[in-house]
């Protein structure tokens, strides 16, 4: 077997390559993600197969696999790349400034979170805040994502979180539709809205306000709260949301509470989370400090 090389003299272009290469079971693909040539990523994983003197991996009718070689030290590879990008975003962090990504769902990005930031940025000027979205929660430390803002209990293992605040819900339509609602019974006959990713929220509510005969599940399905509230303002049936991701609609009268009732508590709510160790980097901790003391002044105004 060739020598192996010190680890002055790693080549690191080439392990790149085969852990996207290894990922994605696809050079073309691993050449995307790198932004390098189709031949460059082959010509890089021959170079590390001669240098380790084993082949990586093989090419069958069914597509690209990882030899046994290849499958042995691929996790090890990874790991290895998210020590790096951990003890580096590390580094950054601890300058205080720069970007700060944070992660989260887009509809609370859209209607929570956006209209803060300017309040933010106007605050930290220094700290230019990335923003992405997604409905699954990110791999922070893979993802090189400095912190995210979740929706659950707080139990995340690895994760440093600070609630913020619970979730309640409550019934909204438009002022037209809500004229014919005046007590829950009425929502009988009435079309009830979903979001893909809350598809209990109709079944907890009805059975809280004590309703029957009504299935909970019937009605249009969106893929995201914002299409939901959105299908609501056009009248298209009764959405049952967190008051404050509807804040905006109910304050223009675009939306009405129903019922006048108080909304219901949820044992779930948002929490600020980032990786445990870097719970005290200065960007981290300003923006968590930032999103307390307004959450604080929200809830203070309207009690």
């Amino acid at each position: 077997m060739p020598h192996l090389p010190s680890r002055r003299l790693l080549p690191l272009n080439a392990l790149k390559a085969f852990e996207a290469a290894g990922r994605h079971l696809n050079f073309t693909a691993a050449a995307e993600e790198l932004s390098v040539t189709l031949s460059a990523i082959s010509h890089q994983i021959r170079q590390l197969e001669e240098l380790l003197g084993v082949p990586l991996f093989h090419r069958t009718k069914k597509g690209l696999v990882l030899s046994t070689e290849g499958q042995l030290i691929l996790p090890d590879v990874q790991e290895g790349f998210d020590h790096l990008a951990s003890a580096l975003s590390k580094l950054e962090a601890r300058r205080g400034e720069g970007t700060l990504t944070v992660s989260m769902l887009s509809t609370f990005a859209m209607r929570w979170f956006i209209p803060r930031l300017p309040r933010f940025q106007e605050q930290y000027p220094d700290i230019e805040v990335r923003i992405t979205t997604s409905l699954k929660p990110a791999d922070l430390e893979r993802e090189g994502i400095d912190c995210a803002i979740r929706y659950g209990d707080g139990d995340w293992p690895g994760l440093n979180a600070t609630r913020l605040f619970s979730e309640a819900l409550v019934p909204v339509a438009s002022p037209k539709l809500a004229a014919e609602i005046r007590k829950p019974a009425d929502l009988k006959g009435q079309k009830l809205l979903h979001s893909q990713n809350r598809r209990e929220d109709w079944r907890v509510w009805l059975k809280s306000a004590g309703v029957g005969g009504i299935d909970p599940t019937i009605g249009p399905m969106f893929e995201t709260r914002s299409y939901a509230i959105q299908a609501a303002v056009q009248g298209m049936g009764v959405a049952v949301m967190d008051p404050q991701l509807v804040a905006e609609e109910i304050a223009a009268g675009r939306l009405v509470k129903l019922f006048d009732t108080t909304p219901l508590p949820l044992t779930n709510g948002y929490w600020f989370v980032c990786l445990a160790h870097m719970a005290d980097a200065p960007r981290i901790k300003a923006m968590r400090d930032w999103l307390i003391e307004d959450v604080s002044r929200h809830e203070a105004e309207t009690a």
